[in-house]
C-alpha cells in the first residue's frame, strides 16, 4: 500500500548516526513499496535558510528550536511518524521540544530510542517517560535496551516495545586470512571523547611485531569540533608519538559516503570498537561491522556483549590496552579464528540488512495503521 512516512530527526547534510540512520530508513522503506514517499523535519540547532527540498521520493522540511507547532503540522499530512529519539538534538531542557511535536500529532507514532541510561538525571528520566507515553510503539535496536527500558522506566505499555535492529548496508564477503603484509585494524566513526582510541594506540606497542595499520577514519563530530575543535584529535597523535607507535597509526579524517565507507571496511582485517561507555546500548559501527563480516574487538558494552556472544568477536575489559593487544594479536595470527568470526558475522548479514530492517518497520507501521482504523470505526 502506498504510505506518506513522517520522520522527525537530525538529517542530511547533518552529519551524525541519527541522520545516516534515517536517510537509510527512508530510502529502504519507500523503495521496497512503489508510490510511497517520506516526509523528514529534519531538527536544527539554530535557523538555517536552505528551503525546503523536494524530490520524487521526499521531501524536506527544517525544524528550528521552538518551532513545535509548525513541525507537528508537517507531520500530521502523514500516514504514520517515525520519532528518532536521542538527548542533545531537540532544544529545551533535556530536550523538551520534541514533547512540543508529540503532543500535537494526530497520527500513528513509533518512537526510536538511541539511548537508554541506566542513571538518568531526575530530567531525563522523566523526559524519556514522557516520550515513551505518547508512543504507539516504541523500537529499541537491542535486547539490551529494551529489559533496561521496561526494568527501568514507567512504561504502561512494555508490549509494545519492541527490538529492531539497527540496519547496515550489504558489504562484500572478506577473505577470511588476515593480511599477510601489514594487517589493518580499524576504528571508524565520528571522532569524539569517548570513543576510547586513546587505549588502542597504547595497546600498539604490544604487537609491533605484526606491523599492524591502525586506522582511525572519520571527521570529528560537529560539536566536539565546535567545542573543542581538533584537540583530541591532536591528543590522540601526541599519544601516539608518546608511546612510540607513530609509524603505526593512521589518521584519515575524511567523511565517506556508503560506497566508499564499504570500501574502507573491506580492507580491514579487524574492527577495533574500544569504546568507553558502559552504557551503550545501540552501536551503527559494530552493526555495519557485523554485517561486513569482519572480527570485531569490542569492550564489554551492552550492545556489543548481546551481539557478539555467539562468536562474532572478542569482548575485553574497558580501558585496558594489554587486553586489547591480546585479543588483537588472537585475531590476527591464532589459524581459523578470523574466519570463524567471519562466518558469524555474516550469517548475521541478512537479519542486519538495510531492507530487511526497513521491512519490519514497514509490518510495524502497517499494524500500527490497522489498529487505529479499527478503534476509528
Amino acid at each position: 500500500m502506498v504510505r506518506t512516512y513522517g520522520f522527525l530527526s537530525t538529517y542530511p547534510p547533518t552529519q551524525c548516526g541519527l541522520a545516516t540512520f534515517t536517510a537509510s530508513l527512508l530510502r529502504h522503506l519507500t523503495s521496497a513499496s512503489p508510490g510511497s514517499t517520506g516526509r523528514v523535519v529534519r531538527v536544527l540547532n539554530e535557523p538555517d535558510h536552505e528551503p525546503v527540498v523536494t524530490t520524487q521520493a521526499r521531501t524536506v522540511h527544517h525544524m528550528v528550536p521552538g518551532a513545535v507547532v509548525e513541525a507537528a503540522d508537517v507531520l500530521n499530512r502523514c500516514d504514520l511518524v517515525v520519532v528518532q529519539h536521542e538527548y542533545g538534538i531537540y532544544a529545551g531542557r533535556d530536550g523538551e521540544d520534541v514533547l512540543g511535536v508529540l503532543a500535537r500529532l494526530r497520527v500513528p507514532v513509533i518512537i526510536v530510542l538511541h539511548t537508554v541510561l541506566t542513571a538518568p538525571t531526575p530530567g531525563q528520566r522523566q523526559m524519556l517517560e514522557h516520550v515513551v507515553g505518547y508512543a504507539d510503539a516504541v523500537v529499541t535496536m537491542s535486547e539490551a535496551a529494551r529489559q533496561r527500558l521496561v526494568d527501568g522506566y514507567a512504561v504502561e505499555r512494555p508490549g509494545e516495545v519492541v527490538v529492531i535492529p539497527h540496519g547496515a548496508l550489504p558489504v562484500e564477503p572478506p577473505a577470511h586470512d588476515p593480511s599477510a603484509d601489514r594487517p589493518v585494524i580499524l576504528t571508524w566513526g565520528l571522532l569524539g571523547r569517548g570513543k576510547g582510541i586513546e587505549w588502542g594506540i597504547s595497546a600498539l606497542g604490544e604487537l609491533r611485531d605484526l606491523r599492524p595499520r591502525y586506522v582511525v577514519a572519520g571527521q570529528t563530530h560537529p560539536k566536539v569540533l565546535a567545542h573543542e575543535g581538533e584537540l583530541y584529535r591532536g591528543n590522540l597523535r601526541d599519544r601516539a608519538a608518546a608511546f612510540g607507535v607513530a609509524d603505526l597509526v593512521e589518521f584519515d579524517p575524511a567523511y565517506r559516503e556508503a560506497d566508499a565507507l564499504a570500501e574502507l571496511v573491506g580492507q580491514a582485517d579487524v574492527v577495533l570498537l574500544p569504546y568507553d561507555s558502559s552504557e551503550q546500548v545501540t552501536s551503527g559501527v559494530l552493526v555495519e561491522a557485523l554485517a561486513a563480516g569482519k572480527p570485531v574487538v569490542a569492550t564489554e558494552f551492552p550492545h556489543a556483549v548481546e551481539l557478539l556472544a555467539d562468536g562474532g568477536g572478542l569482548l575485553v575489559p574497558h580501558r585496558d590496552p594489554v587486553a586489547i593487544a591480546a585479543a588483537l594479536r588472537r585475531v590476527l595470527t591464532e589459524p581459523g579464528l578470523a574466519a570463524a568470526m567471519s562466518d558469524r558475522s555474516a550469517s548475521l548479514a541478512p537479519v542486519l540488512s538495510w531492507s530487511s530492517v526497513a521491512d519490519r518497520y514497514h509490518r510495524l507501521a502497517e499494524r500500527l495503521l490497522a489498529a487505529r482504523v479499527v478503534v476509528t470505526t
